[in-house]
C-alpha cells in the first residue's frame, strides 16, 4: 500500500549526492525510486539500504541521453511504488571543456543530461501529479550559477539553463500544487579530477573556510520538503564559495 507522503523519484541515486539525497528521502518516510545509469552494483547496494530502513524502493536503469529511456522513468517510478509526490533530479555529467575544446559531442552530452532529461522528467511528474497534494521538484544545479566563470563551458551552461527553468517551472506549476526548487552545492566530495590536496584548497578557500557535506544538502533537501511556501529558489550549499569577492587584483591585507 502506497504510504501516505507519497513516493519519490531521485535520479543518480546510486552514487554520491543522489545516494545521499535517496538516503535521507526513506528516512523522511518517502518510498524512493532509484535511477541510476552504469552503476548496478551501487544501486542494489542503496537499494538495500532504503529497505533496511522500512520503505519500498524500485530500481529503475536509464541512459539519460536517451530519449526513449527518460520517457520511461516516471512511468517505471509510478508503476512499481504508486503516485509520486518527489522529483529529486540529481543525475548530471561533469566534463572539462571551454569554447576551444568544446566539440558538439561534448556539447549534446551535457545539454541531454543535465537539462533536456530534467526537464522532460518534470514535465512527466508534473502531467501525473495529485493537484490536491503538495508536490516538490528539487533540481540540483551548482553554486557556480551564481559565480559564473569560463571552465566547465557546457556543463555551466547547461546548469545555468536549468537554474533559470527553476523559476519559470515554479511560475508554471505553482497553479497545480507543484513547487520547484533548487540546491547548489559547492565543494562536497572530491572529483576524480581532483587530489586530495586540491579539493583541500577549494574547500579552505570558501568564505566559511569549509565546504559542504552529504548531510548539509540532505539538511537542504528536508527543509525544501517541509517548506510549502517556498518555490523558485535555489538554496546555495557551498561554504559560501559563490559570495568569493577577493580576485587576483586585490592584495591580502590592503
Amino acid at each position: 500500500m502506497a504510504d501516505a507522503k507519497g513516493a519519490a523519484l531521485v535520479t543518480g541515486a546510486a552514487r554520491r549526492i543522489g545516494r545521499a539525497l535517496a538516503l535521507a528521502l526513506a528516512r523522511e518516510g518517502h518510498d524512493v525510486a532509484v535511477h541510476y545509469g552504469k552503476s548496478a552494483a551501487e544501486a542494489e547496494a542503496v537499494a538495500d539500504e532504503i529497505r533496511a530502513l522500512g520503505r519500498r524502493c524500485a530500481l529503475i536503469r536509464a541512459d539519460l541521453a536517451r530519449e526513449a529511456d527518460v520517457a520511461s522513468v516516471v512511468p517505471a517510478a509510478r508503476s512499481a511504488l504508486g503516485p509520486l509526490r518527489v522529483l529529486v533530479n540529481s543525475a548530471s555529467t561533469f566534463e572539462t571543456d571551454d569554447i576551444f575544446t568544446m566539440t558538439r559531442e561534448s556539447w549534446d552530452r551535457h545539454i541531454e543530461a543535465n537539462l533536456r532529461a530534467p526537464v522532460k522528467l518534470i514535465q512527466d511528474f508534473a502531467a501525473a501529479a495529485d493537484t490536491q497534494a503538495d508536490n516538490l521538484v528539487v533540481n540540483i544545479l551548482d553554486q557556480r550559477v551564481l559565480k559564473l566563470t569560463p571552465q566547465f563551458f557546457s556543463y555551466t551552461a547547461a546548469k545555468s539553463a536549468l537554474f533559470i527553468l527553476t523559476k519559470t517551472l515554479a511560475q508554471a506549476l505553482g497553479p497545480r500544487n507543484i513547487r520547484v526548487n533548487a540546491i547548489g552545492p559547492g565543494p562536497t566530495m572530491r572529483n576524480v579530477r581532483q587530489s586530495e590536496a586540491d579539493f583541500l584548497r577549494q574547500t579552505e578557500a570558501t568564505v566559511l573556510g569549509r565546504g559542504a557535506t552529504t548531510d548539509d544538502l540532505a539538511g537542504a533537501l528536508r527543509y525544501l520538503l517541509g517548506a510549502r511556501a517556498v518555490t523558485g529558489q535555489m538554496i546555495a550549499v557551498d561554504g559560501g564559495q559563490h559570495l568569493i569577492w577577493q580576485t587576483p587584483d586585490v592584495l591580502v591585507g590592503e
